[in-house]
């Protein structure tokens, strides 16, 4: 979310519709094996308020229960999930924080994801961008392929009904390949890529790929360049500053930072970007954002200052326990934000 960026012109939205009686999740419970499936295959798989309440719920259940050993995620139709439904976030613009539960609950879930007691898989075909890629990430064991391969996956993985994370790991190696790396790929570029990004700005870092764009055999490094030259002044200042505090942080404290950044972003606190560039990229189409403001020069420390800044109120932030025993507790409905008073919006943040 704190990436702000000319949005892909290859994901098309389409219309954020959901039946009040069509299951969002799948849940199977087979064995020791529960399955849980994304389920809007007309949607690219959104994530949700009410998708993403379903997974904490049941992420919570399968590691309370005995019975489970290992959980499996995938998605339904031709693709694992596109993340959130961006359509939804810029019609809610207006709305103060229209999308402030959904975005809560999925920071929620990443940190249970993350620290997860049990073994869970995550099988992903076609896209996993956004929340989609948050679910994915973390998971002890991603496995990306063909969909075809997935289900013979899947197959073996419930049938061997163990939780123990090297007969798991045994099962997924049977449908692995190595692959040699070619010469040509961006993994054998790393040391020009990470004397690159050592730079401490985003100004130096461009400058810094420029000087080795013009070198001889770099020129996979220009579309590098072009993509950033495109992408939002404001949303590349905060993604590194953001990177760069994450390095010192833990997870908890990571969290709570994205949050707070995704937070501000949404509410426009010194930019409205994050809706330009959706509107840029699905709505007009016309891939010509309008960013404000418009270079790197004219986004200033005090401005990123005011996203970074921590909410007046303590319970305003993303609530994680520390404490293992009550580790399930802060979630949406025990946070600041369901007091009446801020529900009515008279807590300002």
């Amino acid at each position: 979310m704190a990436i702000i960026s000319a949005l892909s012109s290859n994901i098309s939205m389409p219309k954020q519709v959901v039946k009040p009686n069509r299951e969002v999740i799948i849940t199977k419970e087979l064995g020791h094996a529960r399955v849980l499936t994304l389920n809007r295959p007309n949607h690219l798989n959104f994530l949700g308020e009410r998708e993403v309440l379903m997974l904490g719920q049941k992420f919570e259940k399968y590691e309370k229960d005995d019975e489970a050993e290992f959980v499996i995620i995938k998605g339904a139709g031709r693709t694992f999930s596109a993340g959130g439904d961006l359509k939804t976030f810029y019609d809610r613009r207006n709305i103060r924080d229209s999308c402030l539960e959904g975005t809560y609950r999925m920071y929620w879930l990443c940190y249970h994801i993350h620290t997860y007691k049990k073994p869970h898989i995550a099988l992903v075909h076609g896209m996993a961008v956004g929340g989609g890629a948050s679910l994915m990430v973390p998971m002890k064991f991603s496995v990306v392929t063909e969909k075809a391969k997935l289900f013979q996956l899947e197959k073996r993985l419930v049938s061997i009904n163990s939780g123990e994370e090297d007969a798991i790991r045994s099962v997924i190696n049977e449908f692995s390949t190595n692959i040699d790396i070619d010469e040509r790929s961006i993994l054998k570029k790393l040391s020009i890529i990470n004397e690159c990004f050592s730079k401490d700005s985003v100004e130096e870092i461009v400058e810094s790929l420029e000087a080795e764009a013009s070198k001889k055999g770099n020129d996979w490094i220009i579309t590098t360049l072009k993509n950033l030259k495109k992408a939002s002044p404001t949303g590349l200042k905060i993604t590194l500053r953001s990177i760069r505090e994450g390095r010192t942080q833990t997870l908890f404290e990571c969290l709570r930072r994205e949050f707070r950044i995704t937070m501000n972003i949404l509410r426009t606190v010194i930019s409205g970007d994050l809706y330009e560039g959706i509107r840029a990229a699905i709505i007009d189409k016309d891939k010509s954002p309008k960013w404000n403001p418009s270079t790197l020069n004219n986004v200033h420390d005090d401005q990123l200052d005011l996203i970074f800044k921590p909410f007046e109120e303590d319970d305003l932030e993303l609530q994680i326990p520390e404490d293992d025993e009550c580790r399930w507790e802060g979630n949406y409905e025990n946070s600041g934000y369901c007091r009446p008073s801020t529900a009515l919006g008279s807590v300002l943040v």
